[in-house]
């Protein structure tokens, strides 16, 4: 698993549009994805090592951030056919365990992927009310090993672009394990 960070966040690049299943068995768009002052777009997965060990503090943070009004959507990117972990089933599974309180959605194509221009497994792209981007880095201070009392990097970042519609200008890039593309994709 290849270790890779995200670039520079690209302030101001309109968000892409996509219509993906969801383990809840609707099909989800970004618009009802999308909150009156935001977007927060996850890709993640469920083998990640990056993922696994900062999710149950992503997972409380996008409940807060939907208290600001900014609806969270998770994408999984991956060929889930040469990394089973990440299957359909596998998704409802973890999103049903962890209890999600945000969409879980599967890019099989991986076009959604590519679109964004995501590159890793946590990779984060933080939209303001007109889904411009304004944020595209890490989680939390320390990565996925967080110490205590770390900065929760998104969740300030997330709160700042709901009250302003501007993200932070310093910010840390996330890293984790490559984008596991199909062999067609690559």
């Amino acid at each position: 698993m290849a270790l890779m960070k995200t670039p520079l966040c690209e302030f101001g690049k309109p968000c892409p549009d996509f219509a993906l299943p969801g383990v809840d068995g609707r099909v989800w768009t970004r618009d009802q994805c999308k909150g009156p002052n935001g977007l927060l777009v996850m890709f993640i997965c469920n083998h990640c090592p990056y993922v696994k060990a900062i999710l149950d503090i992503l997972i409380e943070d996008c409940r807060e951030i939907s208290r600001h009004g900014v609806g969270c959507v998770a994408i999984n990117p991956n060929d889930t056919e040469r990394y089973p972990e990440d299957s359909f089933d596998n998704m409802k599974r973890i999103a049903a365990e962890k209890q999600f309180p945000f969409p879980y959605l599967l890019d099989e194509t991986q076009e959604v992927a590519r679109a964004f221009g995501a590159i890793c497994t946590p990779d984060f792209f933080g939209y303001n009310a007109e889904l411009q981007l304004q944020y595209r880095g890490r989680l939390i201070e320390g990565g996925k090993d967080p110490v205590p009392g770390a900065r929760h990097e998104l969740l300030e970042a997330m709160k700042q672009i709901a009250a302003t519609g501007r993200g932070p200008e310093v910010q840390y890039p996330s890293m984790g394990c490559s984008i596991k593309w199909k062999p067609e994709n690559a």
